[in-house]
């Protein structure tokens, strides 16, 4: 293959891409969950060596650490019902709150239109049957995607389970898709593509335990209501890149909005998200992921964008750690070595077009007689 022309390689490629993304839009409900098993039993996999290094069963060995994560999320799930669970006791006085803003919100259109309170009341039962038919419609999607996470989550153990046992029989399949002669970069392939999905996903781990300690406590002691599920809701969006702290700040300025009449709790909400994500972004998570693999910013939102409209949640969830390791296999491969300088943030520091090997002799830069 290495002796084809290049436009033939190019389009291999292009083909092989189109077909990967066909079978990922196919077989997503799949593949996920196989993706998902996989980087958690590559962060896994320490605790296991280490129960097998103090001779313990491995079949044992493998359970102890998926009953570990079992816990930790039953222990993230419950306490995330008790602050949804305190925001409902709350209700009435939301209720109310709801009801003062809608007012004031009524009286500003009308002091900057021709609309009244009672044409205003009168558009918004006019298009009450289509916001119903439309909630019908995003209800029946929400049970379906419930359903489709349900599935996911208990096939979850069962394939992080069959992957710990199978490793040795994985890598085996691995190594034999290459010759003798490359083995050295497959290892070398291996242990980075371990080192950055241990550390992006425990990163991420403890990105949310302190996100929703530090955030929550601020507005705790500043007095904001709910302050800790606002925390915990922009801890857990946060991890979609880009897209999750929007939707965490609209988030949080609704829940203060419901829990408030007045304005300075909503400046004051932003204001700590903005320092706590400075805080995040440039100071802590740099230091506790340190992946060596840095992904530009522009193929970050277009594989969120992507995995979203592949996967959903998990798809945007999964679509950062699934590049890194597409970027650590395309660097050790001359084929594909392209595509991962285009997803990598290394800048030249000079323009291409600057060198003459990359751009054609124009009439204008020979002279007659001269030798270029």
């Amino acid at each position: 293959m290495t002796n084809l022309p290049s436009t033939v390689k190019r389009a291999i490629e292009l083909v092989g891409l189109f077909t990967l993304g066909t079978i990922l839009v196919v077989g997503n409900d799949i593949i996920m969950p196989v993706i998902m098993a996989f980087f958690i039993s590559l962060v896994l996999l320490p605790v296991f060596r280490f129960l097998r290094n103090h001779r313990v069963p491995e079949a044992l060995a493998i359970v102890l650490p998926i009953l570990l994560l079992v816990v930790m999320l039953a222990g993230i799930v419950w306490f995330f019902s008790a602050q949804v669970s305190s925001l409902v006791a709350d209700f009435p006085r939301i209720k109310s709150n709801v009801n003062s803003h809608l007012k004031a919100l009524s009286d500003w259109i009308s002091s900057i239109s021709e609309y009244s309170a009672k044409e205003q009341v009168d558009f918004i039962n006019k298009n009450t049957n289509d916001l119903v038919s439309f909630a019908g419609k995003k209800a029946s999607g929400v049970a379906v995607t419930l359903s489709s996470l349900f599935v996911f989550v208990g096939l979850l153990p069962i394939y992080i389970y069959l992957m710990l046992f199978y490793k040795d029989i994985l890598l085996r399949f691995i190594f034999m898709w290459f010759e003798e002669g490359h083995y050295g970069k497959v290892k070398e392939a291996i242990y980075e593509t371990e080192t950055i999905i241990k550390s992006y996903l425990i990163g991420l781990l403890i990105q949310v335990t302190y996100m929703t300690i530090l955030l929550g406590g601020i507005l705790m002691l500043i007095g904001i209501k709910h302050a800790l599920l606002i925390g915990v809701i922009f801890a857990f969006l946060n991890l979609i890149p880009y897209v999750g702290a929007l939707a965490g700040n609209i988030i949080g300025v609704l829940l203060t909005l419901t829990s408030s009449t007045e304005l300075w709790p909503i400046i004051t909400v932003l204001c700590v998200i903005a320092g706590v994500q400075f805080l995040d972004n440039n100071i802590l998570m740099p230091r506790i992921v340190g992946s060596k693999v840095k992904i530009n910013a522009l193929f970050s939102i277009l594989g969120v964008i992507i995995g979203g409209s592949i996967a959903g949640v998990s798809g945007m969830f999964l679509a950062m750690p699934i590049i890194a390791v597409l970027k650590v296999i395309f660097d050790r491969t001359d084929m594909f070595k392209q595509w991962g300088v285009l997803l990598g943030d290394e800048r030249p520091a000079k323009s291409p077009l600057v060198f003459s090997r990359y751009r054609k002799n124009r009439p204008s830069d020979t002279k007659p007689g001269v030798q270029k």
